[in-house]
């Protein structure tokens, strides 16, 4: 947007954008609980042992915060990245 032609800047760009987009995920999932959808990667909720149907219900037990804060971690890697 800025006419900025740099390949260091478009690959932090890329990073901001990976880390804004999981981050943007997490924040909207009680909202997609409540309309009985789920986008969290699966792999990562099989992982600990946690089904879409946890999240629907809403429960709060500690390995679905572990869910979460395994995909923020990802998150965090994508800005360690840019800096």
């Amino acid at each position: 947007i800025s006419g900025v032609r740099d390949i260091h800047a478009d690959h932090a760009a890329s990073h901001i954008g990976k880390a804004q987009g999981i981050v943007t995920c997490l924040r909207a999932t009680p909202y997609h609980s409540t309309i009985q959808k789920v986008f969290l990667p699966m792999d990562i909720c099989m992982l600990h042992g946690v089904s879409q149907e946890d999240f629907i219900r809403g429960k709060q037990e500690k390995n679905m915060r572990d869910v979460i804060y395994d995909i923020a971690s990802q998150a965090h890697v994508h800005l360690e990245h840019v800096r």
